[in-house]
């Protein structure tokens, strides 16, 4: 498995699509699911390959001078378990720390809503994030919004 830092903008959008795609279980609105697409042009892209195939990806978006966001993160469900969440994190935290950013948040349905997402919660946590806030109604009732924060070295 290698991670790769992806800077053609077409090839962004083919590897977040296949990806995502594979995944209704988080992505399963189409209209979220095209707009995490397209936003990834422009932003620090990370993929995982497995024989020259991706197996997942994450993007960061800058929020502030010095703070950015983790905004997305997929790995196909048969590579779940093997390390490559944690390598992708890792990857895009090591470059967040050599751009100078000092803070690193990201986003998920608050834990205790959905077993997917305790998992998610679960991950975050286990890489360093702490939980910062709930937004019980930024995205709607059904899900509500955990923020999660790290102080980058």
């Amino acid at each position: 498995m290698q991670i790769k830092t992806i800077s053609d903008e077409a090839e962004k959008k083919k590897i977040a699509r296949t990806i995502l795609e594979e995944l209704p279980e988080w992505f399963e609105v189409p209209e979220s699911r095209e707009e995490h697409i397209a936003n990834s042009e422009g932003k620090l892209f990370f993929a995982a390959f497995e024989d020259d195939a991706p197996v997942g990806f994450l993007y960061l978006k800058q929020t502030g001078e010095k703070t950015v966001e983790l905004a997305i993160m997929g790995v196909l469900k048969t590579f779940h378990r093997r390390g490559i969440g944690r390598k992708l994190f890792e990857a895009a935290r090591d470059c967040a720390v050599n751009r100078g950013y000092e803070f690193m948040q990201v986003k998920t349905v608050q834990m205790g809503m959905y077993e997917d997402y305790d998992r998610t919660n679960l991950f975050y946590r286990s890489v360093g994030f702490k939980e910062f806030e709930v937004f019980p109604m930024l995205w709607d009732k059904d899900n509500p919004c955990q923020v999660y924060v790290m102080k980058l070295p």
